[in-house]
Parts: C-alpha cells; structure tokens; sequence
C-alpha cells in the first residue's frame, strides 16, 4: 500500500491569483452586488419612456381619426380635414426644411437615449455614497478584509464601477431606448402612408449619435471624480448618516463663502466657488454637465438642426483642454487616496 501511495503523482502547487484576476473578481462583486441600479435602472426608465411615447402616439391617432373628414368653415367655405398624409407631405418639402426634420429626428434620439443617463446620476451619486460606509454598517468589512484583497484594489474597483462600468452600461441601455423609440416612429409613420427611410433612418443620425455617446465615457470618467471622491470620502469618514455630511458641508460652505463674500480675497466672483466647488463635488455626476453652452456659440443657433452644433466630438472633448477638468481629477484622486486611507482603519459598525 505505501509503494502505492508513493507512485501517485505530485500535485502542482496552485498559483496565487494575479492582481488583475483579482480586480476582474472586484469589478464582478460590485456588478452583481448592484445590478439593479447599474443595470435594470436604465432600462426600467427607458421603457417607461417608450410607454409613455406609446401612449401619446395611440393619444394622438385616436383625436385625429376623431377630426378626420370633419367639415370646418373659413371666410365662409367649407374646408374638409383629411387624415394625415405623410407621403404627400414629403414630396413637399425642402432641403431646409428636411434639414430641420434631420435635427428634429436627432434631438428625439437623444432624448430618448438621454433617459438612461438621467438615472444614470442618481445610480452613481448613491452608490458612491453607501460604497464604503455599508460594508461598515453591516460589518461585512471584517469579511472582506480577511480576504487577500488590499483596500486600494477594493477602492479602485469602485471607483472603476461608478466611472466606467455604470455609464456604459447606462449608454447601451439608452442606445436599445432610442432603437425602440425609432421603431414606434416607424409604425407611426408607416400608418400614415410615409416612408421611415425617408423621414427617420435617412435623416436621423443613429449611428452617429451611439458613438458619440460612447465615446463621451472616458470624459465622463474623468469629469465625475471629484463627486465621486468626494462622496466616497464621506462613505468612509462618516459614522452615520452620509448623506447629510456629503451635501450639508459644501452647501455650508458655500454659504459661509457668499455671507462673508471671501472670494473678493482672490479678486473672483462668489458664483465661482459654488460653480467649481460645491457644484463639482455634488453635481458632476450628471452626464453632460461640462458643457459650456455660451462657450459653444449657443446664440447663433437656429431650430432643432443644431443639436450636432452642440453635442459632437468637438464640444465634448474640447474639455480636456482646460484647467477645471484637470483640477478636478486631482482633486478627485486626492479624495479617493484618503478614502483608501480611512478603510484601512475605520470599520466600526
């Protein structure tokens, strides 16, 4: 029996998992550990959006057919309403005027894509806000630093959660939102005797706005730091309530600033320190919210074929080139390296 046993193979020793590994397994506990709102959230808010435009479609062909072959009089001459004809209606109208239809169609498309980011800034600001204090609260730290898990790569994969993983997801959750608005416009169109190729798909820009949409993430990235390292601070200092320490101190100070209108101290406006202070750290979380719109040109714009004019490649990374941005990202990593910090020590219930 021993020279049996002495016969069986050896067996290999198990490598320890690479850093990376570990991070990939961090990024996946935070996924499933917050699905809904990094998930199901934007697409529940999408197809509240496409029920609604559902209803006001259906709203809308009932009072037509309602009025359809109705007599009315003007100056004394009876006027017949038809139904409405959209192929007739497009054999009539201009290159300015399709022009008008294309950004019409296109600011549609980014309303309909924009519902998914809108809940996209409540899902980030929350997450942020509970990220640290939770694990606290509940006392499941004590687990999770028995792990070999070092509290930087903990940190990092949520911050990496509310900075990538959520926005895309949110992005592609209003993609599929706008794939379906353009569907329920088609029928419509459809019903009405038009063409969808000629009024939606040829004049909208779909696939353009999707990547433009995509490619804002890696802004968006970099231009919610400051909120979320703030907000993660706060989740880690906090003994209770977060939520109250996390809005209550920049608004105080905001308004410490103004009654005693110390920013005349360094010859600038009081509204610069609620715009670059208490605004960056509470509201940079809305997609979107680097836009300068006078910056843009906004008062030479005419109807709704300027949504391109303002949201385009251009516009969103032109961003990159100021000081604000980058001001911001350092503070951001500053606030994260203390939030880092704080776990190491600070795991009370």
């Amino acid at each position: 029996m021993n020279a049996a046993i002495d016969t069986l193979p050896a067996r290999a020793p198990v490598a320890a998992p690479h850093s990376t590994q570990k991070f990939k397994l961090l990024l996946k506990r935070e996924f499933w550990e917050h699905k809904g709102g990094f998930f199901w959230a934007p697409l529940v808010a999408g197809g509240v959006f496409l029920l609604l435009t559902l209803m006001g479609l259906i709203m809308a062909e009932v009072a037509g057919r309602r009025v359809a072959d109705q007599n009315i009089k003007i100056d004394g001459e009876q006027i017949t309403i038809g139904a409405l004809d959209l192929g007739k209606l497009t054999s009539k109208i201009g290159p300015e005027e399709m022009r008008q239809v294309a950004g019409a169609v296109d600011l549609s498309l980014y309303t309909a894509a924009g519902w998914g980011l809108l809940v996209l800034a409540f899902v980030v600001f929350f997450y942020c806000l509970g990220s640290l204090y939770d694990d606290r609260k509940d006392r499941s730290v004590l687990f999770w630093k028995s792990l070999p898990l070092s509290d930087t790569q903990t940190v990092l994969s949520k911050v990496a959660s509310a900075t990538v993983v959520a926005p895309v997801l949110a992005v592609v959750a209003g993609l599929i939102t706008m794939l379906g608005f353009l569907v329920l416009a088609s029928v419509f169109v459809m019903l009405h005797g038009g063409n969808p190729i000629t009024l939606l798909w040829g004049p909208g820009s779909p696939l353009l706005i999707a990547a433009t949409m995509l490619a804002a993430v890696p802004v968006y990235a970099l231009w919610v730091l400051p909120t979320v390292g703030w907000l993660m601070f706060c989740s880690a200092w906090a003994r209770s309530k977060p939520f109250l320490w996390a809005l209550m101190v920049p608004v105080f100070a905001g308004i410490f600033v103004s009654w005693f209108d110390l920013m005349q101290l360094f010859d600038l406006e009081t509204s610069w320190f609620w715009k670059n202070i208490v605004a960056r750290s509470l509201l940079s979380v809305m997609p979107g919210s680097w836009f300068d719109v006078a910056s843009l040109g906004a008062t030479d714009l005419d109807g709704p074929a300027a949504v391109h004019h303002l949201i385009n490649l251009r516009s969103i990374y032109s961003v990159l080139g100021t000081a604000q941005l980058w001001l911001g990202v350092l503070a951001g990593a500053a606030l994260i390296a203390a939030s880092i910090r704080l776990r190491r020590w600070r795991d009370e219930g």
